[in-house]
């Protein structure tokens, strides 16, 4: 965790957004009250998981603006003059970290935030890349494996804690019960995936979201559509080829497709390879959660959801 003081003068065009939608908008400076009658802790959390571990640790002592809506791709996202204007007011922004939102630093720096910054992947073993620019900060994706979200909701209650001591019994006893439910998932999930032969375990995806996952659980990372941890690398016909020869060498039972990203490339290669996609419905939450209502609305929902769609699909 990081505090970040004044920085330079707000650039002329984002200072004038910024002044005019506070303008517009006086009850988004009030942080409003909380069910014990304190001033709640005003809280931006950058993506759909931060902002869902925010609100179960915070519970009614904070106030949560998620930047990130879902089902939105997060690594070529372009903030808008309300997400400068919620930066501008928050005491709190909470980032995943690990490079995955690269227009942090410019938005916190148009909105001349002052308040706490905490990076919730401190004290996360990354997974590294290859070298790439778009993996040299290693593998952003660390919430897939629920003992990772254990530490990312730590962090989270610390950075409450630091802001708000008065409170620190309530963020306590959320983290404590939250982490009984991460730790019932992640027993889940293994018994889940013990139930597919050793040699099913094999997995293919649109991009390479799930390697915290895979190592978790112990299954096979054939290969993704999108061969980097950023969904807006670029393809070539050699890598697709060489992925279809795979998936049809290994015996690969299924290819998933995500949520958040077009499911067509990966149709058209199940086609080639001959397995079948799973996609629409039965798609995998890969770097958002789903809207309210969806099979992947909270953290908890989405792993259950991803990992019944696996073990489904790969049983055949």
């Amino acid at each position: 965790m990081r505090t970040r003081f004044p920085l330079p003068a707000v650039p002329v065009v984002a200072g004038c957004l910024l002044a005019a939608a506070a303008c517009g908008s006086s009850s988004a400076k009030d942080a409003g009250t909380s069910a014990s009658g304190g001033k709640k802790l005003n809280v931006v959390a950058t993506t759909t998981q931060v902002a869902d571990f925010a609100r179960t640790i915070g519970g009614d002592k904070v106030k949560v603006t998620q930047i990130l809506k879902p089902n939105v791709d997060p690594h070529d996202y372009e903030p808008s003059p309300a997400d400068i204007q919620a930066v501008a007011q928050a005491d709190v922004v909470l980032e995943n970290g690990v490079g995955l939102e690269r227009w942090l630093d410019q938005t916190i720096k148009s909105a001349g935030f002052h308040g706490t910054l905490v990076d919730t992947s401190k004290g996360v073993a990354i997974r590294k890349g290859d070298g790439t620019d778009e993996e040299a900060a290693g593998d952003p994706h660390i919430w897939h494996n629920p003992k990772n979200a254990e530490i990312m909701s730590r962090n989270i209650a610390t950075a409450f804690e630091g802001k708000d001591s008065a409170d620190k019994a309530a963020y306590e006893a959320n983290l404590t019960s939250y982490t009984t439910k991460l730790d019932q998932l992640d027993s889940w999930i293994a018994g889940q995936i013990n139930t597919l032969p050793a040699d099913q375990r094999k997995l293919v995806t649109n991009h390479d979201a799930f390697g915290y996952y895979i190592d978790r659980y112990h299954l096979t990372f054939v290969g993704s559509i999108i061969p980097s941890f950023d969904t807006s690398a670029e393809l070539s016909g050699k890598q697709l080829n060489s992925l279809i020869a795979k998936i049809k060498a290994t015996g690969v039972k299924a290819i998933f497709s995500e949520s958040s990203l077009p499911p067509k490339t990966a149709e058209a290669i199940g086609r080639q390879a001959g397995v079948k996609v799973e996609a629409g419905e039965d798609s995998l939450y890969g770097d958002t959660l789903g809207p309210a209502g969806s099979a992947g609305a909270t953290y908890l929902d989405m792993e259950r959801h991803n990992t019944t769609t696996i073990v489904t699909a790969l049983k055949g």
